[in-house]
C-alpha cells in the first residue's frame, strides 16, 4: 500500500528536507561513491514511500537508517553477484556474447536467486547448492554437512519449497 494522502506526502517531503543531508553523509561514508550515494538517497525515500507506513516523527532517522542500511547490503551483494558474473564470463572458453540489456537481464536474475537463497536456513542453502550445482548424492552431502542422510533430504525439501514459496508470491 503506497502512502498517497497529502498529510503523508507532506510529512515524507518534511523528513526528506530535515534528512536528506545527514542520510547522504550516512550512505557516502558506506559507498564512497556520490553517484550511488544520490541513487540509494532516492532509493530510500522511495522505499518509505512503498512501505505504506510511516514512522512516528522522533523515530524518523532510525527507520531511515534501517531502510538505508538494507539498500546498502543490497548493493553490495548486487555487484558481488555481477563480478561473479563478469569473472565467469571471462573464463569461458568462447566467448559468451550479449547485449548489455541481456547481462542486466541476468544479473537481475542472478540477484533474484542470491537473496532467495540467502533466506534460506544455512543447511538448507547448502545441501541445495551441493545437490543442484555440484550433483552431490545426499549420502555425499551428508558426510560433508556432517548430518544424517535423512536430514539431508529434509534441507533439500525445505530449500526446493522456499524457491517454490517465493516464485508463488511473484507470479
Amino acid at each position: 500500500m503506497a502512502l498517497t494522502s497529502q498529510a503523508d506526502m507532506a510529512r515524507i517531503d518534511h523528513m526528506y528536507q530535515e534528512h536528506h543531508s545527514w542520510l547522504s553523509v550516512f550512505i557516502k561514508r558506506r559507498l564512497g561513491c556520490p553517484d550511488a550515494t544520490a541513487d540509494l538517497v532516492q532509493d530510500t525515500y522511495l522505499r518509505l514511500l512503498t512501505k505504506g507506513k510511516l514512522p512516528e516523527y522522533k523515530d524518523s532517522r532510525k527507520y531511515l537508517t534501517h531502510i538505508a542500511k538494507g539498500l546498502v547490503i543490497d548493493l553490495y551483494r548486487r555487484r558481488r553477484v555481477e563480478t561473479a558474473y563478469l569473472e565467469l564470463l571471462e573464463q569461458e572458453p568462447l566467448q559468451v556474447s550479449g547485449s548489455p540489456e541481456e547481462h542486466v537481464i541476468v544479473v537481475e536474475a542472478l540477484v533474484e536467486i542470491d537473496s532467495l537463497l540467502h533466506k534460506l536456513p544455512i543447511k538448507a542453502r547448502q545441501a541445495l547448492l551441493m545437490r543442484q550445482l555440484e550433483g552431490k548424492s545426499y549420502k555425499a552431502i551428508a558426510l560433508e554437512l556432517n548430518v544424517s542422510v535423512s536430514s539431508v533430504e529434509k534441507y533439500v525439501a525445505k530449500a526446493l519449497q522456499g524457491c517454490m514459496m517465493a516464485m508463488l508470491e511473484e507470479g
